[in-house]
């Protein structure tokens, strides 16, 4: 349809608006396909285009466990991460009062903390590791959709938000929660470490690092949880499939697979320091697309601080650590980069150290990317005065309230 032919009413994003949809984040949104759309039964009222999705409702608990629904309802998911504490709560009532014995073994401690405490007080990775981040797997399935449903759902309504708007509104405003305490989490975690901050050569010096502070194992295997949790939805089908779902599947994976290798082989420093260089920014895409779903006019500001960041974060910062991969990896101590021996904990022969760049440079390519749509819209917009968005077509349908709701909010 031509430009002529279109509606009055239906308006173009703008630059902002233009910028903030070509960069993707971790929570992506759904479009409604003509072969979703069904006609409503008979005699059934018209739900309101705000109203909560009906796979966001519980069928019960044994249901909800049965089908995988308890990932999206927040009662359900309550009853599965209070139970655990319940259990490991109950034991230590059992040896107080005497009806165990003072050093019976509590096997619910494992889902519940750290695990393989060292007499120093560090830690080391052990298999106890898998049962931490099945439980908090359970804990950000509850606490995404507790904070999207019962806080940021409202909030976007009385902000005047609607239609499918809501949706997008509260997957960012979760996305400022989460990367918001992360980010946080990762720099105090990191100010306690040699490499603070980004002081590269200390990622080699003294290798490996085997032991670790509660708080660096606490903050990498909940990071751990949270990824799981999000590939687990994606992979199931739990929610109903993005039009970029194999994309998308194929970014968790990846990213599960780099958190685990470096995990395993004790690059936790690298690792903590690749995360905050991503959250930390995150947080501020996340606010800059939720200020635009509220006012486009006052959100620029907001990306125009977003912008400053992110080039800091997501380019300077990884391009440092890159550069220090590649000029300092010989500072690990010889009789630990001699040899490969894994069964022995032993990885660092000299291949590794591009097994260590290879997937942090496809990192910054693809942050590259983003980059230059960014910049090759702005500067269409401030040189070329181009203001077309060939994306706003497709925005401006799935803000308008869909003509059915049932085919596209029943579970996958």
């Amino acid at each position: 349809m031509s430009s002529q032919q279109k509606p009055a009413n239906r308006r173009r994003s703008s630059s902002v608006t233009s910028a903030l949809k070509q960069i993707p984040l971790n929570q992506h949104t759904s479009k409604m396909t003509a072969s979703e759309v069904q006609p409503l039964p008979k005699g059934k009222p018209r739900p309101s285009a705000d109203g909560l999705p009906e796979r966001y409702h519980s069928l019960g608990f044994k249901e909800d466990l049965r089908t995988g629904r308890w990932m999206l309802v927040p009662s359900s998911a309550f009853i599965l991460m209070v139970l655990p504490i319940l259990l490991w709560a109950n034991q230590w009532i059992l040896i107080d009062t005497g009806m165990m014995g003072p050093f019976t073994f509590n096997p619910f401690k494992y889902l519940l903390f750290p695990s393989n405490k060292l007499p120093n007080g560090k830690y080391t990775k052990g298999l106890g590791d898998f049962a931490f981040i099945a439980y908090y797997i359970v804990v950000w399935s509850f606490v995404r959709q507790f904070v999207t449903i019962y806080i940021l759902r409202p909030l976007a309504k009385s902000l005047g938000i609607k239609g499918a708007k809501i949706m997008r509104f509260t997957e960012q405003g979760y996305a400022i929660f989460y990367f918001g305490i992360m980010g946080v989490a990762g720099i105090l975690v990191m100010s306690q470490l040699p490499t603070w901050w980004y002081k590269t050569e200390y990622f080699f010096i003294d290798y490996p690092h085997k032991e670790m502070t509660w708080g660096l194992k606490t903050y990498y295997l909940v990071q751990a949880a949270y990824w799981c949790q999000q590939t687990i939805i994606l992979a199931l089908k739990i929610e109903k499939p993005r039009k970029d779902f194999n994309e998308l599947v194929a970014h968790h994976a990846v990213t599960l697979w780099l958190i685990g290798w470096s995990y395993g082989i004790s690059l936790t420093y690298i690792g903590v320091s690749v995360f905050v260089s991503m959250d930390v920014s995150d947080i501020f895409l996340a606010l800059a697309k939720c200020v635009n779903y509220v006012s486009e006019s006052a959100s620029t500001p907001f990306f125009a601080v977003f912008v400053g960041v992110w080039t800091y974060f997501r380019h300077y910062l990884n391009l440092w650590i890159l550069w220090g991969v590649y000029t300092q990896f010989d500072l690990i101590p010889y009789d630990q980069r001699a040899t490969w021996r894994p069964l022995e904990d032993m990885w660092m022969v000299w291949w590794m150290k591009w097994q260590i760049f290879a997937p942090i440079f496809l990192l910054q390519c693809i942050n590259l990317f983003w980059y230059f749509l960014i910049w090759r819209i702005l500067f269409r917009i401030v040189f070329l005065k181009v203001a077309k968005d060939e994306r706003s077509d497709d925005e401006d349908e799935d803000e308008e309230p869909p003509k059915t709701v049932e085919g596209a909010d029943k579970a996958q």
